[in-house]
This record gives C-alpha cells, sequence and structure tokens, in this order.
C-alpha cells in the first residue's frame, strides 16, 4: 500500500495539483488489498489520479468510496481506471449522487470490467434519470460476472423496474438484487414478477417499501425460493459428480495398475517360454544329430516315441478339457454377478419408485386433510352463524304472531263490548228521547273514530310486519348468496394452491430424477469399464497358461466376493422388507385418514342438508305468516262492513225515530 501511495502523490505532482492530504493519510495505514477512502471528499484530480493507477495497479480486491461526494466528471475519470481493471472484486459507490453521467459511466464499467462481483449503488439517483438508467440496465444484461447489486434508494420508478425486468431476463450471473424504498409500484412488480420465471440464478429480491401489493411479494418469494432450491440442487448436483469423478480416476488409476502389472507378469512368461524354446531347440538340434549318429537306434524307438506321443495327445486333450471346464465357469460366474447386479438394480429402482409414490401419496394425503379440515371448520362456522340468525328471524316470528293474536283478541273483546254498549244505546232511545238520540250521536261520532284509529293502527302494524318479513328474507338471501360465493372463492383458492404446489412438487421431482439418471449414468459406465478390464484380464489369462495358479487365486476371492455380495443382497432385502412394513404401515394410517376425511365430507353434507331443510322450513313459514296476514285483513275488512251496517242501521234508526214513526215498527227489521 505504501507503493500505491507514492504512486499516487506522483501522478497527483505531475498533472499539476497537490495531493490531498486525507487521501494520504488513508492511504497510510489501510491493510493489503482494501482501498477505503469512504467520507472522503475526493476532488477531479484525485479522481483522475486513481482512475489511472487502478487502470496498472493489481493491488487491491476491495475499493470503498461511499459518501465521497463525487462530481459527475470525477466519477467517471473513476469508472473509466476500473474499466481495464481486472482485480477489483468488490466496489461501493453508497452516498455520491450520481446521475445520468454516473450511470452510463457505470454501463460502460459493466460491458468493459469482467472482475466485479458485487456493486453498491445505495442512496444515488440513477432512477431519476430514465434514458441513462436504461443504458446502465442494457450493460447489466451483457454482464457475466456481477453476483451482487444493491439499488436501494435511487428514485427508481416503474419505467425502471421494466428496464431492469428486461435485463434481468438476459443476464446469467446475478444471485441477489436489492431494490428497496424506491417507487417502483404495481406496474414495476408486475413486470418483476413476469421475468422472473426466465431467470434461474437469481436468488434473492428485496422490494421493501415500494407501494408493491402483498401478493406480487408473495410471488416474489415464490420464485426466490423456487431459484434457491434450484441452486442447492446445483450444487450438490456438482458436489456428487466431483465425488464420482474422484471415484471413477481412482477405479481407472487402480484399474491400469492391475493391467501394468498383468502385463510385466505376461512379460517375463513370455520370456521365460522364449527361453524355454530356445532351449528345446538346441535339445531338439542335439537329438537330431544324435538320431543321424544312430540310426538304428531311431528304429528301436520309434515304438516308445509312438507310445510317448500317444500319452502327450491324452494329455493335450485333458488339458484342453480342463480349460473349456474353466472358461464355462468364468462364463457362468460373470452371468451369475450381472444377473445379481441386475437384480440388485431392479430392485433399487422399484424402491426408490415405491418410496417417491408413497411420499407423493403422503403429501397429496396430508394437503386433503389440512384443506378439507379448514373447509369444515368454516362451513361449521357458517352454519352455526346461520343457525343462529334462524333461531333469532324464528323468535321474532313467534313474537311478530303473538302480538298480532293478542292484538285481534283484544279488537274481538272491544267488538263485544261495542254490541253491548250499542244494545244499552238502544234500550236508552227507548226510554229516552231526545236526550239519548244526542247521547247516541256523540258516541256514534266517537265509535267511529275510535274505529278508525284502530283500523289505521292495525294497517299500520300489518305494513311494518310485511316490511320485516322482506327485509327478513332478504337478508336472508344475501346471507345464503354470500355464503356460496364464499365457499366457490375458497374452492377455487384451494384449487390454485394445489396446482402450484404440484407445479412445484413435480419441478423438484423432475430435478431429482435428472440427478439420479446422471449418476445411474455415471454408475453403468463404471461398471462397463469394469466389466471390459475383467474380459482383458480374462482373455489374457486364457491365452496365457502359466497364470492358472493366478486363476485359481482370483477364483478364490471371487468366491469370497460372491458371498460378500450374497449377504449384502440379504443385508439390502431385509432393509427392503422393512421399508416395505414401514410404508404399508403409513398405508394404513393414510387409509385411516382417507376414512375420517370421508366421514368428515358426510358430516358436512348432512350439515347442509340441514341448512336447506332449515331454509325451506323458514320459507314455509313465511308463507303461512302471510297466509295469516290475508286472513286478518279480511277478517278486518269483515269486521268494517259490519260496523258500517251497523252504523247505517242505528241512523235509520235515530231518524225513524226522530220522523215519530214507532220503535217497535223497526226493531223487527233490526
Amino acid at each position: 500500500m505504501e507503493e500505491f501511495r507514492h504512486s499516487y502523490s506522483r501522478l497527483c505532482k505531475e498533472s499539476g495539483a497537490e495531493p490531498q492530504e486525507t487521501v494520504l493519510q488513508q492511504l497510510q495505514g489501510l491493510p493489503r488489498g482494501r482501498l477505503d477512502l469512504a467520507t472522503q471528499s475526493l476532488t477531479v484530480d484525485t479522481c483522475r489520479a486513481l482512475g489511472e493507477l487502478l487502470q496498472k495497479e493489481t493491488l487491491p480486491t476491495e475499493l470503498i468510496l461511499s459518501d465521497c461526494m463525487l462530481s459527475e466528471e470525477g466519477a467517471t475519470l473513476l469508472l473509466q481506471g476500473l474499466c481495464a481493471n481486472t482485480v477489483v472484486r468488490f466496489l461501493d459507490l453508497k452516498g455520491n449522487n450520481l446521475r445520468a453521467a454516473g450511470a452510463e459511466a457505470l454501463g460502460k464499467l459493466l460491458r468493459q470490467n469482467k472482475s466485479i462481483q458485487s456493486l453498491t449503488l445505495e442512496w444515488n439517483n440513477m432512477g431519476a434519470w430514465e434514458d441513462a438508467f436504461a443504458t446502465f440496465c442494457r450493460a447489466l444484461a451483457d454482464n457475466g460476472a456481477l453476483r451482487q447489486l444493491d439499488l436501494r434508494n435511487n428514485q427508481i420508478s416503474h419505467k425502471g423496474a421494466e428496464e431492469l425486468a428486461l435485463a434481468l431476463t438476459r443476464n446469467a450471473s446475478l444471485q441477489q438484487l436489492d431494490l428497496r424504498w424506491n417507487d417502483i409500484g404495481l406496474l414495476g412488480g408486475r413486470a418483476l414478477v413476469n421475468c422472473l420465471p426466465r431467470n434461474k440464478t437469481l436468488w434473492r429480491l428485496e422490494l421493501a417499501g415500494n407501494n408493491v401489493p402483498g401478493d406480487i411479494l408473495r410471488a416474489v418469494e415464490q420464485a426466490m425460493d423456487h431459484n434457491r432450491d434450484r441452486q442447492t440442487t446445483f450444487r450438490e448436483n456438482q458436489a456428487r459428480t466431483h465425488v464420482l469423478s474422484k471415484e471413477v480416476q481412482h477405479l481407472r488409476e487402480e484399474k491400469s495398475k492391475q493391467f501394468l502389472d498383468l502385463m510385466e507378469t505376461i512379460e517375463k512368461q513370455r520370456k521365460e517360454m522364449a527361453r524355454s524354446s530356445r532351449a528345446s531347440a538346441i535339445r531338439v538340434g542335439q537329438l537330431q544329430e544324435a538320431l543321424n549318429e544312430r540310426h538304428s537306434i531311431i528304429n528301436a524307438l520309434k515304438a516308445k516315441l509312438q507310445m510317448a506321443e500317444a500319452a502327450l495327445a491324452l494329455s493335450e486333450q485333458k488339458a484342453q478339457g480342463l480349460g473349456e471346464l474353466l472358461a464355462t465357469v468364468e462364463q457362468e460366474q460373470r452371468s451369475l454377478a450381472q444377473r445379481q447386479a441386475k437384480e440388485h438394480r431392479l430392485e433399487q429402482q422399484e424402491a426408490a419408485e415405491r418410496e417417491s409414490k408413497l411420499l407423493r401419496d403422503l403429501s397429496a394425503a396430508n394437503e386433503k386433510t389440512l384443506l378439507l379440515r379448514n373447509q369444515v371448520d368454516e362451513s361449521e362456522r357458517k352454519v352455526g352463524s346461520q343457525q343462529e340468525q334462524l333461531f333469532l328471524a324464528r323468535q321474532e316470528l313467534t313474537n311478530t304472531a303473538a302480538e298480532l293474536k293478542t292484538r285481534a283478541i283484544q279488537a274481538e273483546e272491544r267488538l263485544e263490548l261495542e254490541k253491548k254498549r250499542c244494545r244499552q244505546s238502544l234500550e236508552d232511545l227507548e226510554r229516552l228521547r231526545a236526550k239519548e238520540i244526542e247521547h247516541l250521536t256523540r258516541r256514534l261520532e266517537e265509535s267511529e273514530k275510535a274505529m278508525q284509529e284502530r283500523v289505521q293502527r292495525l294497517e299500520a302494524s300489518r305494513l311494518s310486519l310485511e316490511e320485516e318479513l322482506s327485509r327478513v328474507k332478504a337478508a336472508a338471501l344475501s346471507e345464503r348468496g354470500q355464503a356460496e360465493e364464499e365457499l366457490i372463492k375458497a374452492k377455487n383458492q384451494v384449487r390454485l394452491e394445489e396446482q402450484q404446489r404440484l407445479a412445484h412438487l413435480e419441478e423438484k421431482l423432475r430435478l431429482l430424477a435428472q440427478a439420479r439418471d446422471e449418476a445411474q449414468s455415471a454408475c453403468l459406465q463404471q461398471r462397463q469399464t469394469v466389466a471390459e478390464a475383467q474380459a482383458q484380464a480374462g482373455q489374457l489369462g486364457l491365452q496365457v497358461e502359466g497364470l492358472r495358479r493366478r486363476l485359481q487365486e482370483l477364483q478364490q476371492e471371487l468366491s469370497n466376493k460372491d458371498q460378500e455380495k450374497v449377504a449384502e443382497v440379504t443385508r439390502v432385502r431385509v432393509e427392503l422388507q422393512e421399508q416395505n412394513g414401514r410404508l404399508q404401515a403409513e398405508l394404513t394410517a393414510q387409509e385411516a385418514l382417507r376414512e375420517k376425511v370421508a366421514a368428515l365430507e358426510r358430516q358436512l353434507k348432512v350439515i347442509t342438508g340441514d341448512h336447506r331443510e332449515a331454509l325451506l322450513d323458514r320459507e314455509s313459514e313465511n308463507a303461512s305468516l302471510r297466509e295469516k296476514l290475508r286472513l286478518k285483513e279480511a277478517e278486518i275488512a269483515r269486521i268494517r262492513e259490519e260496523e258500517a251496517q251497523r252504523a247505517s242501521f242505528l241512523q235509520n234508526a235515530v231518524l225513524a225515530y226522530v220522523q215519530g214513526s214507532p220503535l217497535r215498527a223497526m226493531s223487527p227489521q233490526k
């Protein structure tokens, strides 16, 4: 860092400017690999010198320039110097009020620089300049090295969010993006959500403080969880492939060593065979010379030689038979090993398929039971509330019916009283003439007024009862419609959630199946290479007769391995049987859960039937009340007619009495 300090002061002097003392002091005590100039107000000359140094120097890997009050020219000079840098991994430009020129310079930096992995741009004003921010986003789309980007408090609008969404569809390296405390809004949130299915690397996206609705935030969280799961599976697959490649390399090395050892032994045996063949050739020459010299002895030894040839042929036949037996035994052992491997593979595949099916069935059953429980609870609550409302309505109807009955009884009692009074008035009319006529006229007027008032009251009560009935009926219909709408909404929401979960699980299963297929293909390749090496070893063993002892040892080892394989196969079978037992127990539990779900569904049907019957009863009660009201109205009309007839009769009687006609002559007419 001392060399960096000297270079900075030298460049400042060459450009005719004095180096800043605060910068020199800050450079003096910094650790190696880190250049921290935070909260230092940097001039344009300092930025020019630092840009030239960063083009050449390879010392700092972290460059922190937060709250440095950079001007547009100074920021562009610094970023131009960083374009050619290949060492800086972390760049912090927080709180520098970067605007249009800064955004364009950052876009140029992202296009040319391939080493910066983390970029912090918090508390700037890049989003206020839409064209410059669009160039920055296009450069971000082409960048392949940046992993983390911080754009908090940059006044990014929904148009800037749309540009960022277009960039994210093309970018394949960014993993973390922080957009908190901007002005993205609903349109920007939708654009970002629509671009996430095409981006497979971004696993962290922060959108707090942007006036984004909750459903969009939940969709973003789901997409981020999906990408995180994909990244974890990808890393796990990479680790597995790395381990498998190491194992394959180790096996190849071992097989190459074994093959080299076999080749060395074969070469040694070939040399021994060549030596023996040379010695036999010398000996044959000597024998031929002896035979030529002792021709007479050859005739005597012909019989012995024929006998020896016959014995040699028999021994060769025996050797050939033993070799064929050995080859058949080896082929049988190979076929048995292949059959055992195939059976083991098939059993593993069947067990894995059964496990996956059972896990899927378990998860589906659990989700269905939870959804059914929630639905049953909601329906029970709704039915309880509706039953309470029905009970209140019935109470109100009973109260109104009782009131009507009491009012009708009172009206009848009053009518009877009026009848008695009328009779008394007629008798008094017979006794008293002029005084009673006046009294009767006053009483008639009072009775007519009272009856009119009663009739008005009864009509008002009838209208109020009809209004109450209509309100109760409208409330019942509205509650019923609301309950049906809530049930439909709950069903649709449950279906959507099930579809999303099923799609998520299918994606995970597909990725796991791909990883399993890749691992199986790698294992098959390894087994093929092992089989090829074994075949080569067998061919070499058949060709070389001197390796019979070695073959016997290998046969013993193979028998031991076969015993070990048989033990492993038995152990695996026992484990599979245990797993099958556990899975059967889980299946029984699932069947019990299904029975419970069926019982709950039956209960739900019974409750809905009761609810419908209660509604029908209520409607029938309403109809009966209407019929009673109609009857009461008919009775009131009849009472009115009778009262009118009685009043006319009384008026006729009074007129007849006034005119001097006898009352006894009028009485039979009455």
